[in-house]
């Protein structure tokens, strides 16, 4: 669970730009560190960022090898409850709108999360801060309890790598498990989700009304996921939007935005998704080269396969095999042999006293698999982690690489389940 939430997206709400048609849900994102931010979400240091970052990755990289993370024993409900694992959440909250009558509730989103969940009265065991109120069943004529026999329970190992209990009354009980200790158990649920801009509602939303929250999830009041499972947000949209979406994750001087829907591809250069066995829910792809200016790493091809690749919104800092980021940073090492180094700092191994807005940083491509690519600009290579040293934005990995959402900032970013396939296109906030 990693709660430094640097960017936020209004689902509902007239006062933010948002578009509904026939082609899908426009939404408005936010740097949560801009002045226009509404959610007084805590600011975390750059070495905190980093640390819960490598747990992320820790915890991707467990799950690939069909291992354990840190057994959880949740206090919640009095019924047995199997420990597990499950990919925590990364860097971006949502407003949603649930129940008749609706309110508004602010969610973390994240690529490599399936389970949607909200913290719920009575909180029978412990519910963290939050900003707004705490959902109440009782308030809602729509909410609903998921029984144990349904096929949305049965669907809960596959969603969140632990199997589903049973309460007393037969009411299909959830656990959502993180990589850093922190979880959510309660009860499988269902009320309907309102979408603004006249988007109308959308009945029998499923979702976990968590009795016992525990753990870094910042004030947020729950998590919506969009990885590739039929209990996620995507695919409970996907019916009605279709099962694509996209993002742009802005600076803190931009707006962004969130799409589910259909785009227009002339727009992207696309690379395919590859099938993986170790984990169908997440987003697979295939790296194919890193150039640094106009000269391609000195490293062999097959170096570039060594490893599976995925692109994840949660992950902040982009992992390569370890051969690849040791040649990325001998090369960024040379452009900038002029310019006095820094300790390293945390997991990031290559530093410089200054600022990436400063230093003349070589751009760096990152090629996939069809010819996609990611041309990365200054702010994108390099992490200012204090006000004196700025950090090569990548880090070495010997398990799962990883393109993290650091990488991904300014870019159109679309994710096109129906076809199998990931595009990028420059320039995708205003």
């Amino acid at each position: 669970m990693y709660p430094h939430l640097d960017f936020f997206v209004f689902l509902t709400g007239a006062q933010h730009r948002q578009e509904l048609n026939s082609s899908g849900l426009h939404l408005t994102l936010h740097d949560i560190r801009s002045p226009c931010s509404p959610a007084a979400l805590p600011e975390i240091a750059a070495g905190e960022i980093l640390r819960r970052d490598q747990r992320r990755v820790a915890d991707l990289a467990t799950r690939l090898a069909g291992g354990e993370a840190a057994i959880i024993t949740p206090k919640a409900l009095n019924v047995p409850l199997s420990a597990g694992v499950s990919v925590g959440v990364g860097n971006y909250v949502a407003k949603i709108s649930l129940g008749t009558p609706a309110r508004d509730y602010i969610v973390v989103f994240d690529t490599g999360s399936s389970l949607n969940w909200l913290q719920c009265k009575p909180c029978s065991i412990s519910c963290h801060k939050q900003v707004g109120p705490i959902f109440d069943p009782a308030a809602s004529s729509s909410y609903r309890t998921v029984p144990c026999s349904s096929p949305e329970c049965n669907e809960l190992q596959s969603a969140t790598l632990n199997p589903p209990s049973c309460s007393r009354s037969k009411i299909c009980i959830y656990q959502a498990s993180y990589g850093d200790g922190s979880f959510s158990v309660g009860y499988l649920s269902k009320d309907t989700l309102s979408l603004g801009g006249g988007g109308g509602a959308v009945p029998g939303f499923v979702y976990g009304c968590g009795q016992d929250n525990e753990g870094l999830f910042g004030n947020t009041a729950g998590l919506i996921g969009l990885a590739r499972n039929r209990l996620s947000m995507l695919y409970q949209l996907g019916a009605k939007y279709g099962y694509a979406f996209s993002y742009c994750l802005p600076t803190k001087s931009a707006t962004g935005f969130l799409s589910i829907g259909s785009y227009n591809p002339a727009q992207f250069s696309f690379t395919p998704l590859v099938p993986n066995r170790l984990d169908g829910s997440l987003y697979f792809l295939s790296l194919a080269g890193v150039s640094v200016g106009r000269g391609q790493l000195a490293v062999a091809a097959s170096e570039y396969k060594r490893l599976p690749t995925i692109i994840d919104s949660g992950t902040v800092i982009t992992r390569l095999p370890t051969a690849v980021h040791e040649a990325l940073s001998k090369a960024v090492v040379a452009a900038l042999a002029r310019y006095p180094r820094a300790p390293a700092y945390s997991i990031l191994e290559t530093c410089f006293k200054g600022s990436f807005r400063t230093l003349p940083v070589p751009e760096v491509t990152i090629t996939f698999a069809g010819g996609a690519q990611l041309k990365l600009a200054a702010g994108n290579v390099m992490y200012d982690v204090s006000s004196t040293t700025t950090c090569l934005a990548f880090a070495p990995t010997s398990n799962v690489a990883i393109i993290g959402n650091r990488q991904h900032q300014t870019f159109k970013v679309v994710y096109d389940v129906t076809r199998s396939r990931i595009g990028f296109a420059a320039g995708g906030c205003s």
